[in-house]
Parts: structure tokens; sequence; C-alpha cells
């Protein structure tokens, strides 16, 4: 069997750390932690990751990476801005079901603890692969005349509120049913309150 790539081996700690991270938070993951559920040496594992923030900062590219690479297909989907926006929210409830730990480790650690990210992710220079598609969403909805132009941070509020709360209400196991079966209810609303009159 071959022996794993730098880059494959790279993905492997990140897999392992976003799980880390998402469950036990930021400060109380050790990189020694890391590399022992890993099997590593510490020595070794900063050999690709200089620091516990580079490896957060790393991570929240990853899943921005993830995230705007599955809105990038839908964008390109020839349906309704209506139909994408059910897309969007199928898609990040999958997710969220599928790979807990990336919309976890965007809620609770990324956005619970600015101040690991200040240094190297001011703004959303770290979420720019998704942001952008969403705004490429949000910019060809707005031109189809479906949606109503309106200025972009509250039209990405209202709609990344909506799937955040949602999805962090289910990880409290607050939610009296699956949260698939909110999927279509929720699409309806977020287009109901960003479609133009």
């Amino acid at each position: 069997m071959a022996r794993p790539t730098k880059e494959e081996r790279k993905i492997s700690i990140m897999t392992k750390a976003l799980e880390l991270f998402s469950k036990e938070g930021f400060y109380q993951t050790t990189m020694p932690t890391i590399a022992e559920k890993i099997g590593m040496s510490v020595g070794n594992l900063y050999n690709y990751f200089k620091s516990k923030e580079i490896l957060a900062k790393d991570l929240i590219l990853y899943i921005a990476n993830i995230l705007g690479e599955e809105i990038r297909k839908i964008n390109e989907s020839p349906i309704s801005t209506q139909e994408k926006i059910e897309a969007i929210v199928h898609m990040y409830f999958r997710i969220a079901k599928e790979r807990p730990e990336t919309i976890e480790y965007f809620l609770r650690v990324y956005l619970s603890n600015r101040e690991v990210f200040q240094n190297c992710c001011t703004g959303m220079i770290c979420v720019s692969a998704f942001v952008t598609e969403l705004m490429i969403f949000f910019e060809e909805g707005v031109r189809s005349g479906e949606l109503k132009d309106q200025d972009f941070f509250s039209a990405f509020g209202l709609f990344m509120g909506y799937l955040g709360g949602m999805v962090f209400l289910n990880g409290e196991q607050i939610l009296p049913k699956s949260l698939e079966t909110y999927e279509h209810t929720i699409a309806e609303n977020i287009y109901n309150a960003l479609k133009a009159r």
C-alpha cells in the first residue's frame, strides 16, 4: 500500500482537528492532543502546521472552499432562484448531518473565537470562497427580477442566520423533528423574505 502523500496527511490532520475543535472547543484542544489522536509525534505535526492558530485558519479556509464549491454548482444549475434557495438549504443541512463538525466548527469556533483569527482572517477573507458564491447567487437573483435589490449583508445575514440558527438548534437537540423536515418551510420563508415584491 502506498504511503499517504503530504497533502493527504495534511487533510487527515485537518479532519481530526476539525472534529476535536468542534467537540472540545479551540482553547481546550491542544496540538499534542491532535497529534496523539492521529498517531503522529507533536514535532511532526508542527511540520504541517506551525501553530494551532495557523491550523485553525486553514480549517476555516477548507470549510469555506467546500461550501463555496457546493454553492458554485448550484449557481451554475439552470434552475430558478427559488429552486436554488431550496438547493442551498438542502446542501447546508445535508453537510450539517453528514459532516456536522464542519458547520459546528464555523459556528462554535470561527464565530465564537474571533480573537484567534484577528491577525489572519479580518473581514471575510477566510470565508471569501463561500461568500463570493453567495454574492453571485444574490446578484443573479436580482438580475433575474426574482430577488429584491438590497444591501448584501442584510440578505446574507437573513439567509445564513436562518440556516445557522436551525443547525445550532438541531445540534442542541432542541428541534422536535429532524432537520431535513424543515427544509421546504425554511427555503420558502427565506425566498419570501428576499423576493422582489
